[in-house]
């Protein structure tokens, strides 16, 4: 199953510029409100230390990178929750990704419109939200309450029901209000906005360097949990579109990096739940995504359904010790790749090969 991240954010939050930078696409950027009305879809492309060293020590002729799906999503306004704006697409955008990257804007400039203070429109975007998720919840609850008194199955439903309206009555969202995770499992069937898991990014200026550690830190606190990262959102952009070496010249002059899209694409890579396992050779050396906690042939699946339906066993040896000994077949000589069988739960890092027979 292929996860979403969606973008949220008010108009000229810099979130479609974002999407560009991480995907390569070109959805049309505007310094008005609701340059995007539809929602666009793109695969961001997860960069990974740890695939270019293996391919480097396997010469690979291909590499290929594991991707996350990116969902841009239109523009949400004070009053989205009862249709003010582009608020029923908004909300229709995203019921249907499976965690948030709230996109909050931090820079000024006077010829763009919008919200600048990034702890504001965290609070516009999650009063939307709980708002949203309370009329949801309100007109669902007395019918499965009615159902419980037949099918006590339900009674669970209606607890964890009951629980989350009383946390979006009083303004707290879901994801940061510490409910029991068995009640999230049980309301899962109402696909509450404010119960995805949920990542921030504070869209800074190229004049905010040295503010974007406080600016992180105020929005942390104000989200009370989930990661938070500050990330030049324009300047990000127009090194995107330069070539891997001048791009890496520029970061590096600029002292930053490998760059902030990086990071924002590694860390909605975990905020879904996605992992990686490795196969290197000559030909390619390739990042596989599978779901945390997977076990070997689930991971064999991955690759391809024969492997996991002829699976026998799989041969393992983390990624970081493979390079310090220097090559597969010097592994295998020394003792280091280990056999696993079905029970096997693959962890990040992993470097596979699979055993099977169909």
């Amino acid at each position: 199953m292929v996860e979403h991240l969606g973008l949220v954010g008010l108009p000229n939050a810099g979130k479609t510029s974002l999407f560009n930078a991480l995907t390569g696409a070109d959805a049309p950027v505007a310094a008005h409100p609701f340059t995007t009305t539809e929602t666009s879809v793109a695969i961001a492309p997860v960069p990974d230390h740890r695939l270019d060293a293996l391919a480097a020590m396997s010469a690979s002729k291909k590499i290929v990178r594991a991707g996350v799906e990116l969902v841009d999503i239109a523009g949400l306004v004070a009053g989205s929750a009862t249709g003010e704006g582009l608020g029923n697409r908004f909300l229709a955008g995203i019921r249907e990704v499976d965690a948030l990257c709230l996109v909050l804007r931090a820079f000024e400039d006077p010829e763009v419109v919008g919200e600048h203070d990034p702890v504001a429109a965290l609070e516009v975007l999650e009063l939307e939200l709980v708002l949203a998720d309370l009329a949801t919840i309100e007109a669902q609850l007395d019918k499965r309450r009615k159902a419980a008194r037949s099918d006590k199955r339900l009674s669970a439903e209606v607890e964890a029901m009951d629980a989350a309206r009383a946390v979006l009555a009083g303004g707290t969202p879901l994801y940061r209000a510490g409910l029991d995770p068995e009640q999230a499992a049980a309301r899962a069937g109402l696909f509450l906005l404010t119960d995805k898991p949920v990542l921030a990014v504070v869209n800074v200026g190229e004049d905010q360097a040295a503010e974007a550690d406080t600016l992180v830190k105020s929005v942390s606190s104000a989200l009370g949990g989930g990661e938070v990262l500050a990330v030049s959102v324009q300047l990000e952009a127009e090194a995107a579109q330069l070539e891997p070496a001048e791009r890496a010249e520029l970061l590096a002059g600029l002292g930053l990096g490998d760059g902030a899209l990086a990071r924002v694409a590694r860390a909605a890579y975990h905020l879904l739940g996605r992992r990686v396992f490795f196969t290197t050779g000559e030909k390619e050396s390739r990042a596989w995504s599978f779901r945390a906690g997977a076990t070997a042939p689930e991971c064999a699946g991955v690759i391809h359904s024969d492997l996991a339906r002829g699976f026998i066993r799989a041969e393992v040896i983390p990624w970081d010790e493979l390079l310090a000994i220097g090559s597969w077949g010097a592994a295998k000589a020394q003792g280091k790749v280990r056999l696993e069988g079905k029970e096997y739960r693959v962890a990040d890092g992993d470097v596979l090969e699979i055993r099977f027979n169909v």
